[in-house]
């Protein structure tokens, strides 16, 4: 496989825009609504994306940081580029307890103590990310931030600054829509 360039992020922003944001009337998870969606879906397909959002995402990761992780299921392909370009190991939150095999809601490589950073895609509320911090933290981790592709700047860094977490962004959404 040809080594790929890491595209600067004056150059994403467009990129980002003209393949992930869609317009029109949008129901948010958080259950707002918007005239634009940032499909994740679009940016985690798309090689040349993923590719570099995950060197990016990478390179902003706090300090200390051995291991990463994302929450299921859009987290997942991002934590696991993220994981490769870092050479941190990855680590995977489900969104629920499973009722078979090992019953764990974190899987991966990682032990009670280990310095974990989580890898979001997209931050409106927070509310998704907070309830993997928390996870992550319960499992014995230490929690040291969050990074994201997008921060939708609705309350999320308010979220993160209220409950003490670390929040690095790629970009404001206000940069992409200009792009």
């Amino acid at each position: 496989m040809p080594e790929r360039h890491v595209l600067p992020i004056s150059e994403l922003r467009p990129l980002i825009k003209h393949v992930a944001v869609k317009f029109g009337k949008f129901t948010l998870r958080s259950g707002r609504e918007s005239t634009y969606y940032v499909d994740k879906f679009l940016i985690m397909s798309h090689p040349v994306l993923l590719h570099c959002v995950s060197h990016h995402l990478a390179r902003i990761l706090p300090e200390g940081t051995v291991a990463v992780a994302g929450v299921e299921l859009g987290g997942i392909p991002l934590v696991t580029a993220v994981s490769l370009a870092s050479g941190h190991p990855a680590i995977f939150v489900r969104s629920a307890k499973k009722s078979y095999g090992t019953g764990k809601r974190v899987e991966g490589l990682y032990d009670k103590g280990m310095k974990v950073t989580l890898v979001e895609d997209v931050v409106t509320t927070a509310g998704a990310a907070l309830d993997g911090v928390e996870t992550l933290k319960a499992e014995g981790l230490r929690v040291l931030g969050v990074v994201a592709i997008v921060d939708r700047g609705e309350g999320g860094r308010e979220a993160f600054a209220k409950a003490g977490v670390l929040f690095k962004p790629l970009f404001a959404i206000e940069d992409i829509l200009k792009a």
